[in-house]
């Protein structure tokens, strides 16, 4: 049978949350077992949307990044049970067996995700499934990527997705859990600000901004926009320095600058 693999495309998700809301109304007040007891109605996410803000006003980012389990193929929670409770299907989807667990939580504190949760009233873990159900029912794929307006998640056999998957990135520690849902265009880190002349009071636009790494061998350039803004994006982590030069203007120079975090040089005035 063939393995199938989710893949989430960030640049695509709009924060609709329909994936989340459709989860929960797969799953709550219903019974599927043998695949998955109930869902409680609070508390439990199969599938987590989170939002990331970054950066700081007015240079702000927003993306969000959706975490369902990522049922990988050495899943630390399927070693960790300690009754076989856990178990991979031919397709790769991880399923924990809600008759057989015993809520010892041993899963839950195997998984590098925080995709596991725990049912107090009925003392069992539980988890994204796939809706393997709905697969077994003729379903091509889960309520959350059937649900989704926007086509940011998607869901098949690794062999639709070759491409997709050779240009993705994977969450936490891929190398050691091998997890089968691949994320696209998950965003880097940004240098930005704007550019004005203080005697003028005017923005400066067409200004040539020029980004070099710290090895000296990576330059970007670009050009302010006509609200006076420039923007380098998906940038890696390291140290850069910045020249900005206009016609008119005295250069500016930045050094060393930290991407660390996301970097918003502000309002920038331009010496004569």
């Amino acid at each position: 049978m063939a393995k199938k693999v989710f893949v989430f495309d960030v640049a695509r998700c709009n924060g609709c949350y329909c994936c989340q809301i459709a989860c929960k109304d797969e799953h709550v007040a219903n019974d599927w077992s043998p695949y998955a007891k109930p869902q409680p109605d609070a508390g439990q996410f199969w599938f987590r949307l989170s939002d990331y803000v970054r950066g700081t006003v007015p240079k702000v980012k927003l993306h969000y990044l959706g975490v369902p389990c990522q049922h990988c193929e050495e899943a630390p929670c399927l070693e960790a049970c300690p009754i076989g409770a856990i178990y991979r299907r031919d397709d790769g989807l991880v399923i924990i067996d809600p008759e057989k667990c015993t809520g010892c939580r041993e899963c839950l504190l195997s998984c590098p995700y925080d995709a596991l949760f725990f049912n107090d009233d009925l003392n069992i873990a539980q988890k994204c499934t796939g809706c393997a159900h709905l697969l077994d029912d003729g379903w091509s794929v889960p309520r959350c990527v059937d649900i989704c307006p926007t086509g940011a998640l998607k869901f098949g056999d690794e062999s639709e997705f070759a491409e997709e998957m050779a240009k993705a990135t994977k969450l936490g520690p891929a190398e050691e859990t091998k997890p089968r849902v691949y994320y696209l265009n998950i965003p880097g880190r940004f240098i930005g600000g704007l550019l004005y002349d203080p005697v003028e009071k005017e923005i400066v636009k067409g200004a040539r901004c020029t980004l070099v790494d710290s090895t000296g061998k990576q330059k970007w350039e670009t050009l302010s926009d006509g609200f006076g803004d420039f923007w380098f994006e998906d940038l890696e982590e390291g140290t850069y320095s910045l020249t900005i030069e206009a016609d008119g203007f005295a250069s500016v120079n930045y050094d060393s600058l930290d991407t660390s975090t996301d970097v918003n040089l502000g309002e920038i005035g331009l010496g004569h």
